[in-house]
């Protein structure tokens, strides 16, 4: 089987190449077989407001892409400039390996990926600006 498979809980929206669909009274699962679609669960979705920081800005780049509201080439530009920094911070071998990733999906133009490998970078970068702080 290939594609995509969206696993999704009751009443839970995901978008999907710009249409907002909502799952019924039951979990289901969603087969994607259009390669490259442009995929965003709304759970996932981060707030403009709340796109403060360098992991959760670079993230909101990659959502910016999949709703399409954003140019592909500068879009996809800002994102591997955004893991170059991140990577300049974020040294240790986990993290490394997650950009290292991030970076492949995005020149591959897999944002969907790179969403999704970046945002394994939130907690780490939350425990990371909590000790700066103290």
């Amino acid at each position: 089987m290939s594609g995509l498979i969206l696993k999704l809980a009751p009443n839970e929206r995901v978008l999907i190449n710009g249409a907002v669909i909502e799952n019924g009274d039951k979990r289901s699962r969603i087969s994607v077989k259009t390669p490259n679609a442009n995929i965003l669960r709304l759970r996932d979705a981060i707030h403009p407001d709340d796109a403060k920081t360098p992991v959760s800005r670079t993230c909101y780049l990659c959502q910016l892409l999949l709703v399409g509201e954003a140019d592909e080439n500068s879009a996809r530009r800002d994102i591997l400039i955004g893991i170059e920094q991140l990577s300049r911070a974020l040294i240790d071998r986990d993290s490394m390996a997650t950009l290292d990733a991030a970076t492949a999906s995005t020149l591959d133009g897999n944002y969907y990926q790179t969403l999704k490998q970046l945002r394994t970078l939130l907690p780490r970068e939350a425990r990371l600006l909590a000790a700066a702080r103290s």
